[in-house]
């Protein structure tokens, strides 16, 4: 990565803020906003190249509204048609002037006006820097969205407890009488629902470190932050924990004055993001927040970030409270499958980093197996090993990353580790190691992208393979 690059995208401090305004009482940071908007933007005629259609809707959405709104539009993607079946199938009525599937060809960039970049793609890519240096506008669809929607946005980012904190404010929010938009990286886009928002409605936004990054400095950023957390991941597209770390506070730095954050404290890295945003608020304490259906501290934390945001726009501690004690997860995060011969099985597949495994560990309440591995995001796995090593009865390693992972708890003695190619057959090891009284648990610590198209996949298999065994 060019060091250019890295000083672009931290921004050195905060514009300077009006705090005179500003009072200690909650507000509703909605009831003075006036949305900047860009939704004047004309793209009628314009050539539009959408650079990364992939599965996750995104690639799908952007071409869509682009070519809705009267633009040329080609789509580029380096996966040819086959495995891009899925996606160009929800094109099939779309008018696209031009696939280039399975290659890149720099006619698609010179001749771009506007390139809406994927979120995948990495920092330093020579297509965006090729469209860049012969005029085109750089976009992505999370930017296409917030350019023209008409509702406040909050926005909600960390390292993991994004779905479920988002799912939660969302929820909350509602019972408070809030007509809810919920979308983003939690796995929909909603450029399709533009047309029905309402300045009076609310926009929950799940977004991503990469989404973040790809955000230009002329976006019409969310009015409002959730954080929950920050620990190291996705080094292999960041390349460093600096321009992670960067990449997120991004979210921090753009909040104008009108606008207000959520951080969260318990968080050792997170707490020292106050100063980027002064006036941003704590979570709601911790004792105060009821019992709930899903396990776990992090849960907790997820659960007080969420009514706290949700009590800056007008809910108060009784609706939040009864949300709260109704909200029984989302999927692949830390959910019960099934109870087969008397072991426990539980799907917690969106655990893709170390901390979101490690919180998983320490929500179960019986002795565990854990199944472990995947794609190779680069960070360092000791720690993980370690926690792993004293927590669990025994870990089935599968995929890119178990050759690194089986050399660390080599150094464990005496503790119960297996190699395995895949996923069916982690889970029979473990099934034939465990005993009545025991749970099993996939929670990966890795990216899925190694076996499988994403970590849905990987749950919906994880499933599929426990229901065999019920009948076996």
């Amino acid at each position: 990565m060019r060091n250019g690059e890295y000083q672009e995208l931290r921004a050195a401090e905060p514009p300077p803020r009006n705090l005179s305004k500003r009072s200690s009482a909650p507000t509703r940071p909605h009831d003075d906003f006036r949305m900047a908007m860009k939704n004047n933007v004309n793209f009628r005629g314009r050539k539009v190249t959408i650079l990364g259609l992939g599965h996750h809707g995104g690639g799908v959405a952007a071409a869509r509204y682009c070519a809705g709104q009267g633009a040329i539009v080609t789509v580029t993607d380096l996966a040819d048609s086959e495995r891009l079946a899925d996606s160009l199938a929800s094109l099939r009525n779309v008018a696209i002037e031009r696939y280039t599937l399975g290659r890149h060809d720099e006619h698609d960039f010179r001749a771009a006006d506007t390139v809406v970049v994927n979120p995948a793609v990495r920092p330093g890519c020579p297509w965006v820097a090729l469209a860049r240096r012969h005029g085109a506008t750089i976009t992505s669809e999370t930017e296409l969205f917030l350019d023209a929607c008409p509702a406040p946005v909050i926005a909600v980012t960390g390292t993991v407890g994004k779905s479920t904190t988002s799912s939660m404010l969302a929820a909350m929010l509602r019972s408070a009488g809030h007509q809810v938009w919920l979308g983003g990286n939690i796995g929909n886009s909603l450029l399709s629902d533009l047309d029905m928002m309402q300045p009076g409605h609310i926009v929950v936004l799940e977004i991503s470190s990469f989404q973040l990054h790809w955000l230009s400095e002329a976006a019409n950023w969310p009015l409002a932050a959730v954080i929950t957390n920050c620990s190291p991941n996705h080094l292999d597209w960041h390349a460093t924990w600096e321009h992670y770390v960067a990449s997120k506070q991004r979210l921090l730095t753009h909040l104008r004055s009108e606008g207000c954050s959520v951080l969260n404290t318990h968080d050792n890295e997170v707490a020292t993001w106050h100063k980027i945003f002064p006036d941003g608020h704590v979570p709601r304490r911790l004792e105060s927040i009821p019992a709930l259906l899903i396990p776990g501290e992090h849960n907790r934390i997820n659960a007080a970030l969420a009514a706290q945001m949700a009590m800056q726009w007008g809910a108060n501690e009784a609706s939040t409270d009864a949300v709260l004690a109704k909200f029984a997860g989302l999927p692949h995060r830390l959910a019960f499958v099934a109870e087969i011969a008397g072991r426990y099985f539980y799907n917690d597949s969106k655990s893709t980093t170390p901390a979101s495994t490690i919180a998983a560990l320490n929500s179960m309440d019986r002795p565990t197996w854990l199944l472990l591995g995947g794609a190779d995001k680069q960070i360092d796995l000791a720690p993980l090993a370690r926690e792993v090593a004293s927590r669990v009865q025994g870990v089935a390693i599968f995929g890119a990353v178990a050759d690194r992972l089986c050399a660390l708890f080599k150094r464990s003695e005496g503790f119960r580790c297996l190699r395995l190619q895949t996923l069916a057959g982690a889970l029979d090891w473990c099934w034939q190691q465990s005993q009545t009284g025991e749970a099993i648990l996939l929670s990966p610590a890795c990216a899925s992208t190694d076996q499988f198209r994403d970590y849905t996949r990987r749950g919906e298999e994880f499933d599929r393979l426990v229901r065999l065994l019920s009948v076996a």
